[in-house]
């Protein structure tokens, strides 16, 4: 599976699909994938990134970041999208990258991979699941391979999302990963190496 070519593309406005998109890169290397962690661009206007320290402090961390290109999805064999949930819906900083790679979808380049999702949201009935499930709406029309989780390894009984892989960060949104989350991820990006090895030979 060495030759399997992993895209991790994602958004983060306060740190929490950063940490779970870095946990992923680690997870997929040790798959042994060839990794490419990249996030999206922001959107938002400074006003209300600076209304916000959490947000602020984490963009200002990260913009020196590589960024997401539709090249890094073309390249991919694999691609995990990670989103927060906003109103049970992707965020629009991923939308609309994903939006912009109509002329390689056009082309036929974003088919026959694999592909699956991770978010979070405040609250544990947020829109996790929706989101995952709007998520991959997009992926039937690229002609991609869902790789959804399910209940594969009985440590997503802990975890409890078979679409993907989510997180609640609590009421003051600063919750850390746990154990159950780390695991779920760590599966989340074996499983999905794994197939797309599958799919490639």
């Amino acid at each position: 599976m060495a030759d399997v070519k992993l895209a991790i593309v994602y958004y983060s406005s306060t740190g929490t699909i950063h940490a779970m998109a870095r946990r992923l890169e680690e997870a997929g290397q040790k798959a042994g994938a060839e990794v490419r962690l990249r996030q999206v661009a922001e959107l938002a206007p400074a006003e209300a990134i600076a209304s916000n320290a959490a947000w602020s402090q984490h963009f200002d961390r990260t913009k020196n970041e590589p960024r997401a290109t539709a090249d890094d999805v073309v390249w991919a064999d694999a691609v995990l999208f990670g989103t927060p949930t906003r109103y049970g819906n992707v965020s629009s900083q991923l939308k609309q990258f994903i939006d912009t790679l109509g002329p390689q979808w056009g082309q036929g380049l974003l088919a026959n991979k694999a592909y699956a999702g991770f978010t979070a949201s405040m609250t544990e009935h947020g829109g996790q699941e929706s989101t995952l499930l709007a998520l991959y709406n997009t992926i039937y029309h690229f002609g991609g391979i869902v790789v959804a989780p399910g209940y594969t390894d009985p440590l997503k009984f802990s975890d409890g999302n078979p679409y993907g892989v989510s997180h609640v960060t609590g009421g003051t949104n600063d919750t850390p990963l746990g154990d159950a989350q780390y695991a779920a991820l760590d599966h989340l990006a074996g499983r999905i190496v794994g197939i797309a090895g599958k799919l490639s030979r």
